[in-house]
């Protein structure tokens, strides 16, 4: 565990680094909103055995009381209420100074994570390289800051996982996101059959067969646009 210096304060984050001489290309892993917990550790150490510096980030830092690991999402959307656009950017920001690579990261999330990936790749263009979202929902709203209204900012190669039975991601949604990236070089596919958290391997929805697709989509993209895996 690592302290990361905020605008806001100071975030703890999970670091995992692969054996051996770096630097490493920096992979930053935006955590579910069931919290900075084992699962995400594991997650990233798989990663970093593919050569990547990752950094997880509990994300729910402003709120020191927060009981990270909770299922209680009248809890947990308090949590996330802090987690504006603006907000975002300026804790990316940190994160990825802290993550100190020499050129352009990979940023991956998932569920709130997923959403908040793809809202730093639209925020910080320049300084990511590929930027991954599974199982994410309300990637459309009607609100000013609704992510979906970054996506046409992104420069990096993106890759969007949509959960098969999510009803935060109606296939309405999901073509407006195909939409919104027309410009980018991305892919947007649909994993049929899969729950909304179907990465997770300690949740009821986990998906065996979705997360090992999840993982080759992952570490292609990461491999194409940042390098490492040996």
């Amino acid at each position: 565990m690592v302290e990361v210096q905020t605008e806001d304060g100071v975030a703890e984050a999970y670091l995992a680094t692969p054996g051996g001489d770096g630097p490493h290309p920096g992979v930053l892993l935006f955590m579910d909103a069931y919290g900075l917990r084992p699962q995400i550790e594991r997650m990233a150490e798989r990663l970093a055995s593919d050569g990547y510096a990752v950094l997880a980030p509990n994300l729910f830092y402003r709120d020191h009381e927060a009981a990270l690991g909770t299922r209680d999402f009248a809890v947990l959307r308090e949590y996330m209420k802090p987690l504006t656009p603006d907000a975002v950017e300026r804790d990316a920001r940190a994160y990825l100074d802290f993550l100190a690579a020499d050129g352009p990261v990979g940023v991956t999330g998932y569920c709130m994570g997923g959403r908040l990936a793809l809202v730093t790749a639209g925020r910080l263009p320049e300084r990511v390289a590929a930027a991954a979202s599974f199982h994410a929902g309300n990637l459309v709203t009607d609100a000013p800051e609704s992510p979906h209204n970054v996506l046409g900012d992104i420069q990096a190669e993106v890759y969007v996982a949509h959960a098969d039975q999510d009803r935060s991601m109606p296939p309405e949604q999901q073509e407006q996101v195909e939409a919104a990236l027309a410009g980018v070089t991305h892919r947007a596919e649909l994993y049929e059959g899969a729950r909304h958290g179907f990465t997770m391997a300690d949740l009821e929805v986990y998906d065996a067969q979705a997360d090992e697709r999840h993982w080759r989509e992952l570490l292609g993209l990461l491999r194409r646009t940042i390098g490492a895996a040996h």
